[in-house]
């Protein structure tokens, strides 16, 4: 008696019998991607890691047991040890410009994160044209930091700008002067900066307020819990780490603003508003003491870099899904 074959072959998947059961397919199986198709891909971001990252921060570490003025070319490089490092902590300009950093960032960072929540909470409500109100706060994060120079310089103009005309309008007398005063110059960069950063703070927080959980909120409602106890068993609790990564990334880049200090008051008037980051550039660029200049930005990066870690295991364990 002949024996029917009732297997099925098919042209795209592996044949199958008449009672369902899957043969074991005769093809040989696609072979795997090579490792170095891999590399090749991401080939491009580790040159550009490795070309502005790594190399200018080895650079600054072996400079700064160096005196070199740059204009000795790489011949006058001299070895002074840690003559560097002593003179940074003898340098009363440094310590006047690190009370100035920590004056800055100290005010800036926490009003920039109280006003980004307090926007948040607004907006994370079913209130009209709520998407455009979004887009609003954070296009000034995304501005040209030209741009946003140019328009606070006239808008805090001792003379004719917006504010002191609006306040005088009001009937304030012995107008601040802004930017031309000593007293006034860093508070009116402290609020440029809350109104350039706030944006972002607000972005964060709403996406973790999008996280929330809502299970939290309707028991606490159901036992007659308000606004203020939700948010302080609940709504806080949830955003504690996303407020602590919020203060490690906005302290970093508020302590190091370069580009609106150079561009608006330039350290001054005085140095009231030289920081560490307008300290090195002066020293290096103006003063041509490169080895001193990358001594002063390895202590700060040590500094902030100390700070970091406070901040985080400052949280470790306090956060509401911990």
């Amino acid at each position: 008696m002949a024996i029917v074959d009732t297997r099925i072959e098919t042209a795209d998947g592996p044949a199958a019998a008449a009672d369902g059961r899957l043969r074991r397919p005769t093809g040989r199986a696609p072979s795997e991607p090579k490792a170095y198709v891999g590399w090749l891909f991401i080939a491009p971001n580790l040159l550009g890691v490795l070309a502005f990252t790594f190399v200018p921060l080895i650079s600054v570490v072996l400079l700064s047991f160096t005196r070199w003025n740059l204009v000795s070319g790489f011949g006058g490089i001299e070895f002074v040890g840690l003559d560097n490092f002593l003179a940074v902590f003898r340098d009363p300009t440094f310590w006047r410009s690190l009370l100035t950093t920590i004056a800055y960032a100290g005010v800036a960072v926490p009003l920039t994160l109280v006003v980004g929540l307090a926007l948040a909470l607004a907006l994370n409500r079913d209130i009209p044209a709520r998407g455009l109100l979004r887009a609003a706060f954070f296009v000034p994060y995304i501005v040209n930091i030209v741009a946003i120079g140019m328009t606070w310089q006239m808008l805090l103009d001792p003379e004719a700008g917006l504010v002191n005309q609006v306040l005088g309008v009001f009937g304030a007398e012995n107008l601040p002067q802004w930017f031309a005063s000593s007293n006034w110059a860093l508070p009116a960069l402290i609020l440029v900066t809350i109104w350039s950063q706030a944006g972002y703070a607000n972005l964060i927080y709403l996406s973790a307020l999008q996280d929330a959980p809502t299970q939290l909120y309707e028991a606490a409602r159901i036992d007659g819990a308000g606004r203020w106890a939700s948010f302080r068993t609940i709504t806080w609790p949830s955003l504690l780490p996303t407020t602590v990564f919020l203060l490690v990334t906005l302290f970093v880049g508020i302590s190091q603003t370069f580009g609106m200090i150079a561009l608006i008051t330039n350290g001054g008037p005085g140095d009231s508003t030289t920081t560490l980051s307008f300290y090195m550039y002066q020293t290096s660029f103006q003063f041509y003491r490169f080895g001193y200049a990358s001594a002063v930005g390895l202590v700060t990066f040590i500094g902030i870099f100390a700070i970091m870690l406070l901040m985080w295991r400052a949280q470790r364990g306090r956060a509401l899904h911990d």
